[in-house]
Parts: structure tokens; C-alpha cells; sequence
């Protein structure tokens, strides 16, 4: 009997142990507010084997969850388990978010417009970033309809909001198809001109959030060329090509390879690492494309970017300083997360040979970026 016992402990701790790992959701609870007189909550999404976590709040990617090569669950976006800790911004302000209506940076948080010049928020060392003060990533956005695998979000950013002109209309789209893809799409529209320029800014970490560096992840950029910047970020106006420096992706590469550059190089000083602007080496005006992938070696996780944009931010995970922790209670450390960015150029308002970003009554502006995950 007592054999059978310790028979049947055993075999119960080896299933526990070969068990793979599953998805744990957020309490719905942590994310009901209100904010700015609207309601916010927390929305789960499945398709495939994916499944994400959605706050309107900032229309932010809360939770993404995806299988390792062995099949254990892993989230692989950085987050916070409730509304309040995103409320505070306690650390790195765009976490999972919608960013716009001007998604990068603009010079001095100036532009000019039919001959009017506009001056935006400055907070982020003398430039506008992400739209301003109160970007999309901190404004309640409106639930249009929810399904078992997409979201539909609305929001009227009005006229003079963060001083842009133009009472700018926008629908977003958050879909989870069977062949495992996040989808974004973006529409908008304005009843004056102005510039929009609109993104997704979710941090991953292919290993998990909290897990490691991601300068070990294997990443390639179909780009070409990309837009030097100064030592505020700002593109100089320069198209580089990025042949011969850290910053060519194309055969793809360990992160961290480039950076060993990093004391020499000055495009990698300015922008304390990857901070940069990508353009992509398209086949089309309009079709999507593939534009980047990366690669995780131990856990075999594989994500490929798609897009219709000419361009693609890749950010390095710079500014982490591991002063606060994620919603699974790890730290977020330096260069443990990256962003992929699709988008129009940054500060194109200010550089007429740079793709427009105007938008004018009676256009739409879309916009259609991809993740799609495997293991290999």
C-alpha cells in the first residue's frame, strides 16, 4: 500500500512538472474606474493560441499570452495589473497603448500649417512625443463593440486638443485571428486640416515579461535606410543607408551585436541605444508587407511585423531603469523589452522631403499593422 503511495505521489508530481504552463488572466475588478467622467474596464480577447488583455483606457494591450515551443503560456508584453498604477505612471508612460495623434517626435513641438504655426506640449526634452500631454495612450476610449476575438474602439479627439487643429475622428480595431495574429487597424478622419501620424506601442519580451534581456533575441528589419537623428532624438533630415553600420538588420542578427558599437558609434549615442526610425524596403504604395521579425532561441518564440506603412520604429528598451515592477511582480529592467512601431516618419511636418502626414477634410487616414506570432 504504501509502494502504491509513493507510486502515485511521484507520478503526480511528474505531471505537475511536465504540465505546460497556462494563461492567467487579470481580475476584471482591478480595471473599472472612472476617468474623465468615463468608464473604463479590462476586456479579454482569444483566437488560435493566443489570448490578450485590453483596457479602453489609452486602448492599451494589457496581457498578450502565447505558447513556447513546448507549449508553456508565456505573456510577452510589459504591463500593470490595475488602472490605477497606469493612472500614476510610475515608470515608462506607454506601456501597451495607442499613441497619437502624432505618434514620435515633432522638433520643438512646432509645425506650421497653411501658413499658421502651432506650437505643441514640450515635455520630452523640449520636443512633442506621442501627440503631447495627453496622447491617446490617456484618454478613455469608447468600446463600439467587443466579440470573443476583437475590439472596436472609437474616439473624437477635438479641435485644439493638445493645440493640433481639427476635430480628428478615429476608429481602431484590435483583431486576434486563427493563424495567430494581432491585428491593428486605424481609420480617421478630420473636418480641418491637420497632421496624424498614429501607432501601437506595446514593449515585448519573447522569453516573458520580467524575463531577461531581449538583447539576445534575433531580430530583422527589412530597411535599407533609416533617419539619423540628433542628440534629441530629432531626424536631421538625412536618408541613411544603414550598410556597414549596427544599425543593418537586413540578414538579421542578435541585438545585442550592434550595441557593442554603442561607445563609438554616434547614431547610438544619441539615441542611447536603438531609439530609430526604419524605412522600409517596400514592393508596394499600399499592400502589407512584411517589415520586421524576431526570433527568441531558448524558448523558440517568433514574431514577424506586417505593415502598410513606409516606415518602422524599433526602440531598444533604453530608458527601463527596473524601478518599478510589471503585473506578475518582476521588475521592468534595462533592455528587457522592445517596440516595434509602425508609422510615417517622425517630425515630418518639418521636413518636406519626408512622406506627408497631412490630412485633409473629405481623406481617410488607415493604417494596418500585424503581429503575428509562431515558434520555430
Amino acid at each position: 500500500m504504501k509502494k502504491f503511495l509513493f507510486l502515485a505521489l511521484g507520478l503526480a508530481v511528474l505531471t505537475s512538472c511536465t504540465q505546460p504552463k497556462q494563461v492567467v488572466l487579470l481580475d476584471q475588478s482591478a480595471f473599472e474606474a472612472t476617468v474623465d467622467g468615463k468608464q473604463t474596464s479590462l476586456y479579454t480577447l482569444t483566437a488560435g493560441d493566443i489570448t490578450m488583455q485590453v483596457t479602453n483606457f489609452g486602448a492599451r494591450v494589457v496581457t498578450l499570452w502565447t505558447p513556447d515551443k513546448e507549449g508553456n503560456m508565456e505573456d510577452i508584453v510589459l504591463g500593470y495589473n490595475n488602472i490605477d498604477t497606469y493612472l500614476n505612471n510610475p515608470g515608462e508612460r506607454f506601456l501597451g497603448a495607442c499613441v497619437g495623434r502624432y505618434a514620435n517626435r515633432i522638433a520643438a513641438g512646432k509645425f506650421t500649417l497653411d501658413g499658421k504655426e502651432y506650437q505643441l506640449s514640450t515635455y520630452n526634452n523640449g520636443q512633442c512625443l506621442h501627440g503631447g500631454d495627453k496622447g491617446f495612450d490617456m484618454v478613455v476610449w469608447d468600446v463600439v463593440s467587443v466579440s470573443d476575438n476583437e475590439i472596436v474602439f472609437h474616439y473624437l479627439s477635438p479641435d485644439g486638443e493638445e493645440n493640433f487643429p481639427g476635430n480628428l475622428d478615429v476608429t481602431m480595431t484590435y483583431t486576434l485571428t486563427p493563424e495567430n495574429e494581432f491585428k491593428v487597424t486605424y481609420l480617421a478622419t478630420t473636418d480641418a486640416p491637420t497632421y496624424c501620424n498614429i501607432s501601437h506601442h506595446s514593449f515585448f519580451n519573447l522569453k516573458g515579461e520580467g524575463n531577461g534581456t531581449i538583447n539576445d533575441h534575433v531580430m530583422t528589419i527589412n530597411g535599407s535606410f533609416n533617419t539619423p537623428i540628433d542628440s534629441v532624438y530629432i531626424p536631421t533630415g538625412e536618408i541613411a543607408s544603414v550598410e556597414g553600420t549596427p544599425f543593418d538588420f537586413r540578414a538579421g542578427k542578435v541585438i545585442g551585436e550592434g550595441l557593442k558599437a554603442e561607445q563609438e558609434n554616434e547614431q547610438l549615442k544619441n539615441g542611447a541605444g536603438y531609439d530609430h526610425n526604419w524605412i522600409l524596403d517596400r514592393k508596394s504604395e499600399n499592400e502589407i508587407e512584411f517589415a520586421a521579425s524576431v526570433w527568441e532561441p531558448t524558448s523558440g518564440r517568433y514574431m514577424e511585423v506586417w505593415t502598410d506603412q513606409p516606415a518602422l520604429q524599433f526602440y531598444g528598451g533604453n530608458f527601463f531603469d527596473g524601478s518599478t515592477e510589471g503585473k506578475w511582480g518582476r521588475t521592468l529592467n534595462y533592455r528587457e523589452s522592445y517596440a516595434l512601431e509602425t508609422q510615417l516618419y517622425p517630425d515630418s511636418p518639418n521636413h518636406a522631403h519626408f512622406p506627408s502626414t497631412r490630412l485633409n477634410p473629405g481623406e481617410e487616414y488607415t493604417h494596418t499593422c500585424i503581429y503575428k506570432f509562431a515558434t520555430k
